[in-house]
């Protein structure tokens, strides 16, 4: 994710990141400005049509047009960043249920019970990491550290590895229970944190597995590709060889919402605009190590 100071527009005006919508559509830009200059000669030059045409009349028909492609892409938009949203809401929720969990674990556990807080100093964390890999489907090591661990047994991959830690992270408390280190009261006083790994893990896949409509997507393109190419038929009668830096535009600002719906529709990928999930899983370690130890 990049970070910004929203008040530096020089930035934002001149320069052009990696993610800038620019970078990707200009390739389509070009072929857009040679279609509108073609439109253009063969209108005013090869077919000599004149002011009169009743092709200019298609130009009525974009300003009809235009105030519905605009409405469809605010709420397209709009519905891609609810996804981005969503996704950073559960992964700060990921964040205070882990520190939670572990001021709760400080407080029972006894100070020199090495063998249970070194569990709960991997095992906490290990789950949004375990969340990131299992989000972005990507094959990792079973552990970071350089140290083996061996309280903490290896993941079996083809199952769901986050119900796995979960599972022990769950285990290890009612144990905990049984050998009367931890009461009843308190297996309770720490269940809402133990379950909601799995609350936040099953929210982040709903946004995963359940991409914008492919109908209602597939639409939205084709509706601004027809809308770009019959723009210079109707208006190269007032604009003359105009068209083309217009149609350019139209073509570059209409596509750049569509190109950032796209990307902030799946937060969880390894896109610039991304959460920093890796960033947010080493801040969780890191705390509650500090807890913990």
């Amino acid at each position: 994710m990049i970070s910004y100071n929203p008040k530096d527009w020089a930035r934002f005006i001149l320069g052009f990141p990696k993610s800038d919508t620019f970078r990707k559509l200009f390739p389509w830009l070009i072929v857009i400005a040679l279609y509108a200059w073609l439109i253009a000669y063969l209108e005013l030059h090869y077919f000599k049509l004149s002011q009169e045409s009743s092709i200019k009349n298609i130009s009525v028909l974009h300003s009809l047009l235009g105030f519905a492609i605009s409405m469809l892409l605010v709420f397209r938009t709009n519905t891609a960043y609810d996804r981005w949203w969503e996704g950073r809401r559960q992964w700060g929720a990921l964040v205070n249920t882990s520190r939670n969990l572990a001021i709760k674990l400080n407080s029972l556990l006894a100070q020199d019970d090495d063998k249970n807080r070194s569990f709960f100093i991997q095992l906490i964390p290990r789950f949004a990491l375990e969340l990131k890999q299992h989000l972005q489907s990507e094959a990792t090591r079973l552990s970071l550290d350089e140290k083996p661990h061996p309280e903490i047994p290896n993941f079996d991959r083809s199952k769901h590895v986050p119900n796995q830690v979960a599972s022990l992270i769950m285990n290890r408390l009612l144990l905990l229970q049984r050998q009367q280190q931890i009461t009843s009261e308190q297996l309770l006083f720490m269940n809402t944190e133990a379950s909601a790994f799995i609350d936040i893990c099953g929210a982040c896949e709903r946004i995963k597995n359940t991409p914008i409509p492919f109908s209602y997507s597939n639409f939205i393109k084709k509706f601004i590709f027809l809308y770009i190419i019959s723009l210079p038929v109707g208006y190269v009668f007032s604009l003359g060889y105009l068209i083309i830096p217009v149609v350019v535009f139209v073509f570059y600002v209409l596509g750049s919402l569509e190109l950032i719906a796209e990307e902030i529709e799946d937060p969880f990928g390894n896109d610039t605009n991304d959460l920093p999930m890796q960033r947010m899983y080493e801040n969780i370690k890191r705390n509650v190590a500090e807890i913990l130890a």
